[in-house]
């Protein structure tokens, strides 16, 4: 596989992707996948997939904005889920104009594709997620499950005033260490830690990577702020930026038509399997395949049986 590495502009944002493509996908005119990565990641985490697709497809995996050596606008309102959707979506057209278009879309990468293809589903044809919840049965879960709630509550330290700290100090040892983590040995290795070290050493790029929590639709309050309610302290919480009272959350109603796979590691650190239940009210033309004692990181672990399912799924 040869890969190039490009550059876009988009509503005056240079946005970085790497791009691949065989002389004879070219000449049979196949179609486009895109690939979205999310967080901490960057254009990387789909190395397998675009080695895999590269011979009979066109295949592009940028780093979204904020991330690697895309650029990182310092207006936080650009983080927001609309925009970024909108911001997506143009480079969607940008990069396939006329082919069609399957997205492929992991972590936050699909709490964009998800809407996106909700919202602009011409663009594309087919639509595979990553263990990345839809955000409908995930706003659900986060404020009825308690343990979602837990699952989530990484959050609050990100989006604190000490959540850029957090991730930089001893050597991204939070990003390496905690968030980056697979029970096989031979995923996250020394030396894919280091590239990604690299990707985290950009300048703003941490910064840039933690404006998409701080712009969170919503993010349930945290069991400590629950209890307070209980206690009839309430009145000492300060809630800001996505946080809200559990009873103020409201589920969006985001339906996706395009017919859309979802493959999903059962043991997500991030996700409770809750997420999956009642999945078709929201997506009815929906194909589910689940990876028992797989992880969030389910791309890196079982990319063989990955690419599999989505090469099946966009040919039948």
């Amino acid at each position: 596989m040869k890969l190039e590495h490009k550059f876009t502009l988009v509503d005056d944002v240079n946005i970085h992707y790497v791009e691949s493509c065989s002389d004879s996908a070219i000449k049979r005119g196949q179609a486009t996948l895109i690939f979205l990565h999310g967080f901490p990641e960057y254009w990387g985490t789909w190395t397998e997939q675009l080695n895999y697709f590269s011979s009979n497809y066109r295949v592009i995996a940028p780093d979204l904005p904020g991330y690697n050596l895309s650029d990182k606008p310092a207006d936080s309102n650009f983080y927001t889920l609309p925009n970024l959707i909108t911001f997506i979506a143009k480079f969607i057209e940008v990069m396939s104009p006329e082919k069609q278009v399957y997205l492929v879309a992991h972590d936050w990468g699909g709490a964009i594709a998800w809407p996106l293809a909700a919202f602009h589903p011409k663009l594309i044809s087919k639509l595979i997620i990553i263990n990345a919840a839809h955000p409908s049965t995930f706003t659900r879960e986060m404020a009825n499950n308690p343990i979602q709630r837990q699952k989530s509550a990484y959050i609050h330290q990100l989006i604190s005033s000490s959540g850029q700290s957090l991730l930089s100090k001893n050597n991204y040892q939070y990003l390496s260490e905690t968030m980056m983590v697979s029970s096989q040995t031979d995923v996250f290795t020394d030396e894919v830690k280091t590239r990604y070290r690299q990707v985290w050493r950009q300048k703003g790029a941490v910064n840039g990577m933690l404006q998409y929590y701080r712009a969170m639709p919503q993010l349930a309050s945290s069991d400590t702020d629950n209890h307070l309610i209980e206690s009839g302290d309430a009145d000492r919480l300060i809630y800001s930026g996505p946080v809200k009272k559990i009873s103020t959350i409201r589920v969006p109603n985001i339906r996706v038509n395009v017919p859309t796979l979802i493959l999903w590691g059962e043991e997500d650190q991030a996700f409770v399997n809750e997420n999956l239940d009642g999945i078709s009210q929201y997506v009815p033309n929906c194909t589910l395949i689940r990876f028992p004692n797989t992880s969030h990181w389910l791309q890196h672990e079982k990319p063989a049986a990955v690419n599999n399912a989505i090469a099946l799924f966009i040919t039948t």
